[in-house]
């Protein structure tokens, strides 16, 4: 792997299964091994990041386990398929500590996992992905609104769960929708000044519908500053309001469009802002991990923000080179990120099972 000056990438563990999400409270970092697409396969592991030793099981037979993401408590919130659950990680019957905290997200359809990212004022916010790739289950009628983006809640909306108010368990139809016409923000980020970042995976195939447009180019995955109730265009609009081509006659001008267009299928599935102390040359950028098996993918890359956390300039590698080769050298796909107390970070990846982390050379 080619690693930007100053830095060094380490593997952690491997072997450690379908690995999504991570979280770390001082030493210990938590995993989740999703275990494939098939239900109740999932693990919540437990690694000491200061000790050699398998990682320890904590939890397992859950439903397809995405993310995770701790509370200021030290509690950790796991996303699971159709549900969120907090558990204390200090307990000692894990499974009796939890408690459901959002109930009834979508389950079906293409884009079935739950990405989440926590405020401190206690907003969640919660990404829904489309059902489909870019509403294509009407064919002939291109001119028809699309159907699951009229659902409850609906598909390719982020939306906000107060978790400080209320009964718990919070019921998704009834939760306030923040944003809409975002496909799948698989990776969240939330800036200090409380602007909620995204970066959403755009759809597949669009030659089939245009073979004038190239599949490997477009349409470029987007990253954007949220405004709260915008509407972003999925599935009528792609890139910068470019209209789709199954919607010829759509007003794209009335959406919102991204604040910073990313390549086409980067595939960005995890992202934080750095605030470490170790690697000062990131602090107070982006890192995202594109988990995309095609050229611009399978990298980490940084987004340098000003002092409102707004984008300066284009994002750059951290780790690229993280190509297959023959002979045991396998192509990398980063999925989540933690910052650890030492301000290095870890990162799973799910094509080969391991934890890995990027740290001061």
């Amino acid at each position: 792997m080619k690693v930007a000056k100053g830095m060094c990438m380490g593997l952690v563990a491997d072997h450690i299964g379908f690995v999504r999400g991570v979280a770390a409270i001082g030493s210990s970092v938590y995993v989740l091994d999703m275990g494939g697409w098939a239900s109740k396969r999932g693990r919540l592991l437990r690694i000491d990041i200061g000790k050699k030793g398998a990682p320890e099981v904590l939890l397992s037979k859950l439903d397809m386990p995405n993310a995770i993401i701790v509370t200021p408590d030290k509690k950790l919130l796991i996303a699971m398929h159709g549900r969120i659950v907090r558990i204390d990680p200090a307990a000692k019957d894990l499974l009796g500590s939890a408690q459901d905290i959002v109930v009834n997200l979508p389950t079906t359809g293409r884009h079935p996992l739950t990405a989440m990212v926590l405020g401190a004022d206690g907003a969640l916010y919660i990404n829904v992905g489309s059902a489909t790739d870019n509403c294509e289950s009407q064919p002939g009628k291109s001119d028809s609104p699309c159907p699951e983006i009229q659902e409850t809640p609906p598909r390719a909306s982020v939306l906000r769960a107060n978790l400080t108010a209320g009964h718990l368990p919070l019921d998704a139809r009834t939760l306030p929708v923040h944003a809409r016409g975002l496909r799948n923000s698989m990776a969240l980020a939330l800036a200090p000044n409380g602007t909620l970042i995204a970066a959403t995976n755009s759809r597949d195939a669009i030659n089939a519908a245009d073979p004038k447009l190239s599949d490997e180019e477009l349409p470029h995955d987007t990253l954007s500053w949220l405004v709260a109730g915008a509407d972003y265009g999925w599935p009528y609009c792609f890139d910068k309001l470019r209209v789709s081509p199954e919607y010829t006659g759509f007003d794209c001008r009335s959406k919102t469009p991204p604040g910073r267009l990313l390549p086409a299928h980067a595939a960005p599935l995890g992202m934080l802002i750095y605030n470490g102390k170790s690697m000062p040359a990131l602090s107070g950028s982006l890192i995202i991990g594109y988990h995309g098996y095609r050229a611009a993918g399978h990298r980490l890359v940084s987004q340098t923000l000003n002092a409102a956390y707004q984008p300066v300039g284009e994002p750059r590698d951290l780790v690229a080179g993280w190509n297959y080769r023959h002979g045991g050298y396998p192509m990398g796909a980063p999925v989540a990120l933690a910052v650890l107390d030492d301000g290095s970070i870890v990162i799973t990846e799910d094509r080969n099972g391991t934890l890995l982390r990027l740290a001061p050379n």
